[in-house]
């Protein structure tokens, strides 16, 4: 027979004690030089076209450009340095817990059960910096897929083969 008893969720246990651990300090410069390249194209764009065209008061808006380019710059920038110390994981006995943003939380769990399969991935300057990103695929129509960048190389091996003893477990 069918049973379903209500939980007292004073009984639930507190996520904020969970131990998550912080991705590596280093993935900060790969998060900063893409900001920055997200910034000089547009700021090439906006050159190549005020030479290009014959307006005779390119020059002011111009300036307004490169102004409100700046600003989001900048502002991009804090907002990457205040949020990452919310970059944070944990394994637990049956899912994986990844934490990331600052003005919206995002707070993902992924059970082992539904775990299709693991990949370590590592972009030219992850490899530079011994870096990996470990993307967890899942299963179910919206994919529901997870990345945690800013893993050491070990760590990311590590949780890797983890992560596929548990997938064959299951089998």
């Amino acid at each position: 027979m069918f049973n379903n008893p209500q939980i007292d969720a004073l009984s639930i246990p507190n996520i904020e004690i969970l131990n998550l651990e912080k991705v590596e300090r280093s993935y900060l410069y790969i998060l900063f030089i893409n900001r920055l390249l997200g910034f000089l194209f547009p700021l090439v764009a906006v050159t190549t076209v005020g030479f290009i065209t014959n307006f005779e008061g390119w020059l002011l808006y111009y300036w307004i450009g490169i102004t409100v380019l700046f600003i989001f710059f900048i502002s991009n920038c804090l907002y990457t340095f205040l949020s990452f110390s919310k970059r944070r994981y944990a394994l637990r006995e049956h899912d994986i817990i990844y934490t990331e943003g600052l003005l919206l939380n995002s707070f993902t769990t992924v059970p082992f059960v539904r775990i299709q399969h693991t990949e370590i991935s590592r972009s030219f300057l992850e490899r530079k910096l011994h870096l990996a990103t470990l993307k967890i695929y899942t299963a179910g129509a919206t994919g529901s897929d997870l990345f945690i960048s800013g893993l050491s190389k070990d760590t990311a091996q590590k949780i890797n083969a983890f992560l596929t003893s548990k997938i064959n477990d299951q089998l």
